[in-house]
């Protein structure tokens, strides 16, 4: 999912992830795709302007949906966001629903947290826990896979996750092939 201010390692990092993985992994046929609210082009937080591949008008049935986190999640936190049906929608469809960083906190916007334990970018556990109390925030966890939701942290933990849901759609060892070709091996300097 794309949008105004969507941070750009949230939606990039998992989409590397998933690409590889359907265009030179996966043995059923794969396609990963950007939606968004129109085709015009998005400016994401820091900048970068990307063209949305459909709208949600031309969505129709999908396996699994990422939404990224960025400033631009704040506009969907409204109960009456009409975002937020189409994603109670999805979910009721049998749509694995994922998210990165502060995408969690549509998540919860829109009821899909409640009862359930996730995780969000750090400087935002607190608002995640207020949009829903019920929600049993992990702090610690790098993602957090609930069946039908999986959450993760902010940036590279969505690089996690992408790579965790290549090993619940296909395999250990094709995740391990995504890891390798596409050299995710984190060493930080600091």
């Amino acid at each position: 999912m794309l949008f105004p201010d969507v941070e750009e390692l949230d939606f990039a990092g998992p989409w590397e992830v998933l690409s590889f993985w359907a265009r030179e992994v996966a043995r059923a046929e794969v396609e990963v795709f950007t939606v968004a609210s129109s085709l015009d082009p998005i400016t994401a937080a820091k900048g970068l302007r990307v063209l949305p591949d459909r709208t949600w008008e031309q969505l129709g049935a999908i396996d699994v949906l990422i939404v990224p986190g960025g400033q631009g999640t704040r506009r969907f936190l409204a109960p009456d966001d009409p975002l937020l049906a189409r994603l109670r929608e999805l979910a009721a469809g049998g749509t694995l629903m994922t998210s990165v960083c502060t995408g969690s906190l549509v998540y919860a916007a829109a009821g899909l947290l409640h009862n359930r334990p996730a995780t969000t970018h750090w400087s935002a556990l607190d608002l995640l826990a207020s949009l829903d109390p019920s929600i049993e925030v992990r702090p610690d966890d790098r993602y957090v896979d609930d069946g039908e939701v999986v959450t993760s942290a902010g940036v590279s933990a969505g690089i996690d996750m992408a790579l965790h849901l290549v090993v619940r759609l296909d395999s250990e060892d094709a995740a391990r092939r995504v890891k390798r070709e596409i050299q995710y091996d984190p060493r930080p300097p600091v």
